[in-house]
């Protein structure tokens, strides 16, 4: 521990050091994140003992900095592992024990296609005392009956000035003699999404896998449970556990969960982890109804850098020629949710990734034994329309009907396109498989006597759709399936 002429309470530096081997820079990054969070939290122990610590304390995130000289000529085919042109790049760096796998991965490819080391060591931005406990802790219902000095005034604390998106969002501008960022997100702007999946999911965030099923529907997950808990009692299927809300752990091989405590209710995106090494398995988050929901839960999940989410939900189908429990593949989307309007202007077209299409729509002809043209008859290609107004079908039919028109709409829904929006927006591979289940501007409207049969009928199948074609998109290579379509001019060399 060290003081400074402030009475600032720091503590022992560690040195920078140089590394040209991506595992050892990764033990380092450890090296120092566990130094710095246990001098904080052993610092917040003492506090609670004594009242008081007689100065503020202070400890930062560890770094990452690199420095390339040159216009590296890159193999054009990479999307990311690479930085645009000479300069000084850094980017603060939290949890590496979590993104062990995520960070070597990044690193080895940095040192790969510069031939320059990589400098370690403590960054500048200070760790807030909350996110020191991995697990959380509610840290000033601890201390506020015990000292007087405002906790802010004794460690740092989240500071949302600090923690925002305008890397990804391609707004930010380094000041003078600042490096430039070389991964999408902070430390601290990745530690607020880690606290904040357990509040919204009900499970830990070192429980995410990176193939992500999103839906608008618990017959979703119900079906989802069944197979998973069939699945842990058969074992043997490559998936090693699996993880419900409240933590509760059923390993493979067991017909019970061992771990874990069910909450008395569910929070309010649930979600279910089919487990695999590296996270390389299945997650499903029930996202409920609407756009607020969708855009919340991508924004944190998106810290993980998975490989790929999905759509797989119902939507309203807008055309005479289609049936209830027909498919709809979005290629395109109208975006009327209105929540990131501010983040990803309207006129940002989203495009289709074609190895995400290509794999639903594969899986689309193997699970239902159709193809080529006979595809046509269950599923239909085009734009998805996503509204915020549940109740649009009571509006002045006029208005809406004509603008769903235009656009060659053939569905809507109320998350869809805030999903794949913030997919691009966040350089995750993104895709959408709906199915029909009304058809409101054709008289048959969702009313629980007409929806029962069709839900009994077409869950299981759409389930299986999604679930296998998320392990076709496993079976990628990840250099392939992270699209160069999701890269603006100057990205940050991590995915």
């Amino acid at each position: 521990m060290s003081r400074s002429s402030q009475d600032l309470i720091t503590p022992r530096r560690i040195a920078r050091k140089s590394f040209r081997d991506a595992e050892a820079a990764v033990a380092q990054l450890e090296l120092i994140y566990e130094r710095h969070t246990a001098f904080l939290r052993e610092q917040f122990a003492k506090l609670l003992e004594t009242g008081n610590l007689g100065g503020r304390v202070r400890a930062t995130y560890p770094e990452v900095r690199f420095e390339s000289a040159t216009f590296a000529q890159i193999d054009s085919r990479l999307s990311y592992g690479h930085v645009a042109g000479p300069g000084v790049y850094s980017t603060t760096i939290t949890r590496p024990d979590l993104f062990r796998g995520y960070l070597t991965e990044q690193i080895r490819l940095l040192l790969r296609n510069h031939n320059v080391a990589v400098e370690i060591g403590p960054s500048d931005e200070p760790i807030p005392l909350h996110f020191a406990f991995p697990g959380g802790v509610h840290v000033e219902g601890k201390i506020v009956d015990m000292i007087e000095t405002p906790l802010r005034d004794i460690f740092d604390v989240p500071d949302l000035a600090v923690m925002d998106d305008s890397i990804v969002n391609g707004t930010f501008e380094a000041a003078p003699g600042q490096p430039l960022p070389l991964a999408p997100f902070t430390a601290s702007r990745i530690d607020y999404s880690l606290h904040r999946l357990p509040h919204y999911t009900a499970t830990h965030s070192d429980c995410f896998q990176n193939f992500v099923i999103f839906t608008n529907y618990q017959f979703y997950v119900d079906e989802f449970v069944e197979r998973a808990r069939l699945m842990m009692a058969a074992g043997e299927t490559g998936y090693e556990s699996f993880v419900e809300p409240g933590n509760v752990v059923t390993l493979a091989g067991q017909d019970a969960p061992t771990t874990g405590v069910a909450p008395e209710r569910l929070p309010q995106m649930p979600a279910y982890h089919l487990t695999r090494p590296g996270h390389m398995g299945l997650t499903m988050v029930n996202i409920g109804v609407g756009p607020s929901n969708a855009k919340t839960i991508t924004d944190h999940i998106a810290v993980l850098r998975p490989h790929a989410w999905m759509m797989l939900g119902h939507c309203a189908g807008l055309r005479n020629t289609q049936a209830l429990g027909d498919y709809v593949l979005a290629h395109g989307y109208v975006r009327e949710d209105h929540v990131l309007d501010g983040d990803l202007p309207k006129w940002v077209p989203i495009p289709p990734l074609a190895e995400v299409q290509v794999a639903i729509e594969d899986t689309v002809a193997e699970v239902t034994g159709l193809s080529g043209y006979e595809l046509k008859r269950i599923m239909r290609t085009g734009t998805v329309a996503t509204i915020d107004n549940r109740n649009w079908e009571l509006r002045d039919h006029r208005e809406p009907v004509q603008r769903f028109s235009q656009s060659r709409a053939i569905a809507l829904d109320m998350e869809s396109a805030t999903v794949a929006a913030n997919g691009f927006r966040f350089r995750v591979p993104y895709g959408t498989l709906l199915c029909v289940s009304d058809k409101p501007l054709h008289g048959e409207l969702k009313l629980p006597g007409m929806a029962s049969d069709f839900y009994r009928r077409q869950v299981g199948q759409h389930l299986e759709i999604g679930i296998r074609a998320m392990e076709k998109l496993r079976a990628m290579e990840p250099e392939r399936l992270h699209s160069r379509k999701l890269r603006s001019f100057a990205e940050t060399a991590f995915q």
